[in-house]
């Protein structure tokens, strides 16, 4: 016999997580299901947190060289990378320990283990097996890959560059985005020479040109290169790192060796392998839910959750709000945010 809940939130991310507060804070009884201890998701786990965690260390750095300028010196720093990763867990284990005390305090139950859909309203976690009455589904993404790589430690992704296993002597950023500019600049400031490639013209496609071109700026003083318009041709490894061929019209030395790459370039839906078929729950053709405008998918007891568009922070917490159209009662009062 199953256990049949008023709503699961599958995925404990900055999506499920603000769902599941705002729907328990409105009086449903939910329960939460994530493969972490606490809530947090990618963002708390292997993204934003620890990224900014790293670049406030970064910032001092800099700051401490910049200070020369006025007058101050401090000397060289001195890097112990096993307090470095101290700091940066300790942040994260802070942060998602918290909310795991407002997941607590709102009596949001909470499942540690993947879950499975097997049916329109039902799912398996670890072979148990719940049903329910409604679902959010919001299990974040994954950095995507580039298809043809070789497979070789020295080849990174974000969650590979955040463990800050070693500082390499030079270390190539496949892609300018907001992700690779972040942890490259981690890396610069820790000693690494650092060369970012972006086939695009400009660094951060979409974003404001008035907004780029200062930190263009700023980070042409930091990293050893950044070649725009430029793509990976071929990448191989070899005895002393990575080998990569370029291919760009400002290319001055087409083949290069690297320590360590980092391939940055963008990030793909946790869509698959989680029974949605079953359910009748329809995937475009690049891996998002598709939804309604309030968010529910194609089937009709459910409410689809899947980063319809974007899948950075901000807009999953707005794509929270709809939710509250699906429940007419009063909202309660509010747990406080901080523990």
């Amino acid at each position: 016999m199953t256990d049949r809940k008023q709503l699961v939130v599958v995925g404990g991310g900055p999506g499920g997580y603000p769902a599941a507060f705002l729907a328990a804070d409105k009086g449903l009884h939910v329960t939460m299901v994530d493969q972490e201890p606490n809530p947090g998701g990618v963002c708390l786990y292997r993204g934003c947190i620890p990224s900014k965690a790293l670049l406030h260390i970064a910032k001092v750095i800099g700051e401490s060289r910049e200070a020369k300028k006025w007058g101050v010196s401090f000397g060289e720093p001195t890097l112990d990378l096993d307090k470095i990763r101290a700091f940066k867990d300790g942040v994260v284990a802070k942060l998602t320990g918290g909310l795991g005390q407002l997941r607590a305090r709102r009596k949001i139950d909470f499942v540690q283990g993947r879950a499975k859909l097997t049916g329109a309203s039902t799912l398996a976690v670890d072979g148990k097996e719940l049903s329910f009455e409604n679902a959010i589904i919001a299990t974040g993404s994954r950095p995507a890959a580039i298809p043809g790589l070789p497979s070789s430690p020295r080849i990174w992704d974000s969650t590979g560059a955040l463990n800050l296993e070693r500082i390499p002597k030079t270390l190539l950023v496949v892609g300018g985005g907001y992700i690779g500019l972040e942890l490259g600049s981690v890396y610069a400031a820790l000693g690494t020479n650092v060369t970012v490639v972006e086939m695009m013209p400009s660094l951060l496609p979409g974003a404001d040109s008035d907004l780029v071109k200062p930190l263009a700026q700023k980070l042409q003083k930091e990293f050893a290169a950044i070649l725009l318009g430029t793509k990976v041709a071929e990448m191989s490894e070899q005895a002393d790192g990575i080998r990569v061929r370029f291919e760009g019209d400002g290319v001055k030395e087409p083949v290069q060796v690297f320590d360590r790459v980092l391939v940055s370039v963008g990030r793909k839906p946790n869509s698959a392998d989680l029974g949605l078929e079953t359910a009748g729950v329809r995937i475009g053709s690049k891996g998002f839910i598709e939804v309604d405008p309030q968010r529910r998918t194609s089937s009709a007891a459910r409410r689809g959750r899947l980063l319809s568009k974007f899948a950075i922070r901000p807009s999953r917490r707005r794509q929270r709000a709809p939710l509250a159209a699906h429940d007419p009662r009063p909202t309660r009062p509010r747990v406080p945010e901080r523990p």
